[in-house]
């Protein structure tokens, strides 16, 4: 299995015919059926044009893909999410995450060692509660994400739902750069012998991602470095946690231009600080509104 990952993330466009001839080549002849048997279970299908022939659960319900022509331009203005399988030294897993289109930052991730649907909602929520919600959600047609329970969560945010074409992993495809990345750098370096060791590595790199990972497409800064910065581009509050204070979320929510006040962070966040210039420098609207960090406490330095 762990050959038919690397085999597929170098040349995607493989079926099950192909891979099993290249796998005979590598000193391995399996037939094809169980090669379409472990690509199945891996969630691996062959990237080209094709018709339909396969569809998720019957009564769950496809949404169509609303990312062509769209110009993704601002942090949390679209969400992505795949799975992946990660391969240990015996046995495999699955990974799940939940990135930001326009920063490439991981949000949220969580591993399993089944195909379910809850590790899935369990990133979600977290994503949701860290970070507030996207305009739109985009996801594979996989049974996972066209579950009730997961298209009901981000109804309930108000979030519109966004879904791949079968069979098109393009159309997903920083996550699936993503996986890539993860992949050759750190999950095939590492036989992982237990869950709590996969954990730690992905989690590790995953940080390494976000905070130190430089991306050339992001003109040389990471992820983190570009998500935080559309947090204040957008009026949003950098809360410790990342996320828009409950004042600026309703601001944004009623269509309102919220004033904030930027609040150094560090051991000499508050050294020196005339609060009485603070407020002085909040441009009062004209209809009365809480400004966005109202709910930081500054007592101390921030964090």
């Amino acid at each position: 299995m762990a050959l038919i990952d690397r085999q597929y993330l170098a040349r995607p466009y493989y079926g099950s015919r192909r891979m099993a001839a290249w796998l005979a080549t590598q000193g391995h002849p399996v037939n094809r059926k169980r090669v379409q048997r472990l690509m199945r279970l891996m969630g691996l299908v062959a990237v080209y044009q094709r018709p339909n022939t396969s569809k998720p659960a019957a009564a769950h319900k496809v949404y169509p893909y609303l990312l062509g022509g769209l110009s993704i331009e601002r942090v949390n203005q679209v969400w992505c999410s795949d799975i992946t399988y990660i391969p240990m030294a015996k046995g495999f897993l699955y990974l799940v995450a939940i990135m930001d289109w326009h920063s490439r930052a991981v949000l949220a991730w969580r591993l399993s060692n089944t195909l379910g649907a809850d590790f899935c909602i369990e990133a979600l929520e977290e994503a949701l509660s860290r970070y507030g919600g996207p305009e739109i959600f985009n996801t594979d047609q996989g049974s996972q994400f066209t579950s009730d329970d997961f298209t009901g969560t981000l109804k309930d945010h108000g979030i519109t739902i966004s879904m791949d074409g079968k069979g098109r992993c393009m159309d997903n495809i920083f996550v699936e750069r993503l996986w890539r990345s993860l992949k050759y750098e750190e999950v095939y370096l590492n036989a992982y012998t237990s869950v709590a060791e996969a954990k730690a590595g992905i989690g590790a790199w995953l940080n390494f991602y976000n905070e130190e990972r430089q991306h050339q497409s992001l003109g040389y800064r990471t992820p983190r470095q570009i998500y935080d910065e559309g947090l204040w581009i957008c009026g949003r509050s950098a809360l410790p946690t990342g996320c828009a204070s409950p004042a600026s979320r309703a601001g944004s929510e009623s269509g309102e231009m919220l004033a904030f006040a930027h609040i150094p962070t560090g051991a000499t966040a508050n050294k020196g600080i005339d609060m009485e210039d603070l407020r002085s420098r909040i441009v009062a609207p004209a209809v009365a509104q809480t400004a966005i960090g109202a709910g930081i406490e500054i007592g101390g330095a921030t964090p």
